[in-house]
């Protein structure tokens, strides 16, 4: 506003429209305020944020002169500890009440020792508080109140329309009381293995499939860039020898992807990469990208997800959707650019060749009114203004529609029985996704999609230290998601999803990736583009016709 209008946007009395959808984004503010607090039970009691002597503060005026710096924090109430028995604690808040924590309110707080180490579950109130202590408790939705402490790491959470890239929830930390730092759109963060989508499509654009098989084996390179050996290793420090494409994503397999990048080559991975919205100059020029080294603005993943969710093209998140002056008059409409295969505008295709879009910044245009310039509105246009929408333009098309299937195919298996089954709690079949964990767990991610919506989640420190063993995006990220889709998807029909033209099934080995033959009792189906059929197994060349599979390629996934 700032921007468009300056300083009168602080008196001109603007109206401001958002694409935000209000309920979609207090889910989405509690779904990271849980998550967090998930978390940090699972890291132990840090202990008080202070201790006073309370034989100099004997009176309630006093306790509260203490409390008084002491703000709540996304519904984490502060307090003194006042006394302190075997099976009760009397807390004074700052609010003026005194309440009563049990050691059922506090069986959470086993000491923390390190982000790897925790000690025994408490037995007495005492094991926890003492009198003098100044803490945090939560009220919880029974009525009672809780042991609470502010959570060390922060996290984001962004959803978007993959149609237009409208914004539906946005959190970029805790709270704003303790942050005002904004994640989302003002921070840089590895994205890990959520990177690796980016590295399949590449690949498939450049022949191979699903049940390419890429050898999952130790690697030593000498990277003179790195300035240094680099031994990469999968996260659980295992090998599991020739792999498919499709396995290694769901099982997120870091050597398969490293090896199929050396494959493709880096130039052309970098360049296809860029055409998701990246920037070049952020992708590493080592065999590091393959992994999700690329310091990144989360926005930017989202919208790269996004690409994928809507069969190939690419938007340009936006969340001001209108502005309306003090007199009524409609200054700004936003003119998204939008998916729609059966409008008449340029798709940002030539004969089939697909092209790098345009890297643009999110625009608001003025909306052109048919009327005088200083037009007052009636209060009956003035509610049909707010209805009003420019003219869009086409979303180019940045990727096939049967590459974009093929990843999501693969990314469903990911969320069926990979790194992010856990959301099949929510009980879709429509649900694609990508874990991602950086070295030493320094950066949690989930990111997930169906038709109608893409969901971004990060967990991490600011200071980027370690989040501790185990603190995988599967454990740490994932539940976040998974508590903001529920609400989401909500009044949103299980999708089955429209298979594009070009699209076949064929029965493979599992162990060769290679078409099967009639006989082979190993056979699985696999699905593939038309145009990269693997050869027959134990023939090169010949009727491969018994192996492929026209009808309904999707039945089996």
């Amino acid at each position: 506003m700032l921007a468009r209008f300056g300083q009168s946007a602080y008196t001109g009395g603007f109206e401001v429209y958002t694409t935000i959808n209000s309920s979609f984004q207090t889910t989405a503010n509690q779904a990271v305020i849980d998550g967090l607090e998930e978390y940090d039970h699972r890291h132990g009691y840090r202990g008080a944020e202070a201790r006073i002597d309370l034989q100099e503060n004997t009176t309630t005026d006093s306790w509260g002169e203490i409390l008084r710096p002491y703000k709540a924090v996304a519904g984490l109430t502060p307090g003194l500890v006042i006394e302190v028995d075997e099976d009760i604690a009397l807390v004074y808040q700052v609010d003026g009440q005194t309440i009563a924590l049990t050691l059922d309110d506090m069986l959470w707080a086993r000491k923390f020792i390190s982000r790897d180490r925790i000690g025994f579950e408490p037995k007495s109130v005492g094991d926890v508080v003492q009198p003098g202590d100044i803490i945090r408790t939560r009220l919880r939705d029974e009525g009672r109140r809780e042991l609470a402490q502010l959570p060390e790491p922060e996290a984001l959470l962004i959803s978007l329309s993959p149609r237009d890239g409208s914004i539906k929830a946005l959190v970029g930390g805790f709270d704003y009381t303790r942050s005002k730092f904004n994640r989302v759109v003002q921070s840089r963060r590895q994205p890990g293995s959520g990177f690796k989508p980016f590295i399949y499509s590449a690949a498939l654009a450049k022949g191979k499939t699903p049940a390419s098989v890429i050898n999952d084996a130790p690697i030593v390179f000498s990277d003179a860039e790195l300035e240094r050996d680099w031994k990469p290793q999968n996260f659980s420090e295992k090998f599991f020898g020739p792999t498919r494409l499709r396995e290694a994503m769901v099982n997120s397999r870091n050597l398969v992807s490293i090896r199929l990048l050396r494959e493709i080559g880096i130039p052309y991975a970098s360049n296809y990469i860029s055409s998701f919205g990246f920037d070049p100059a952020e992708l590493p020029g080592n065999l590091s990208m393959a992994l999700g080294s690329a310091s990144l603005v989360p926005l930017s993943l989202a919208r790269g997800y996004a690409t994928f969710a809507n069969g190939g093209h690419l938007i340009d998140p936006y969340f001001i959707e209108h502005i309306i002056d003090a007199n009524g008059i409609v200054r700004f409409v936003a003119s998204p650019r939008i998916v729609c295969e059966e409008c008449e505008f340029d798709t940002g295709t030539d004969s089939g060749q697909i092209e790098v879009a345009e890297q643009m910044e999110p625009s608001f245009r003025p909306l052109q009114l048919e009327a005088e310039e200083n037009l007052l509105i009636k209060e009956q246009e003035k509610l049909q203004a707010k209805n009003m929408v420019a003219k869009p333009s086409a979303a180019p098309r940045v990727i096939t529609e049967q590459n974009a299937f093929l990843i999501r195919s693969i990314m469903m298996d990911v969320v069926r029985r990979g790194t992010g089954k856990k959301a099949m709690e929510l009980g879709r079949s429509d649900l694609a996704g990508k874990t991602g964990t950086t070295n030493e767990q320094r950066d949690a991610w989930f990111s997930g999609y169906n038709d109608e919506i893409v969901t971004s989640v990060w967990v991490g420190f600011d200071s980027h230290e370690p989040l501790g063993r185990y603190e995988v995006g599967g454990k740490a990220a994932l539940p976040i998601w998974i508590d903001y889709m529920r609400v989401a998807l909500d009044d949103v029909p299980d999708q089955i999803l429209e298979i594009p033209e070009g699209i076949t099934q064929a029965r493979i080995d599992p162990v060769t990736g290679l078409l099967a033959r009639i006989e082979n009792p190993d056979a699985i189906m696999e699905i593939f583009d038309m145009g990269s059929l693997p050869p027959m197994e134990d023939a090169i060349e010949g009727d491969q016709s018994d192996a492929v599979k026209e009808e309904d390629p999707y039945d089996s996934f």
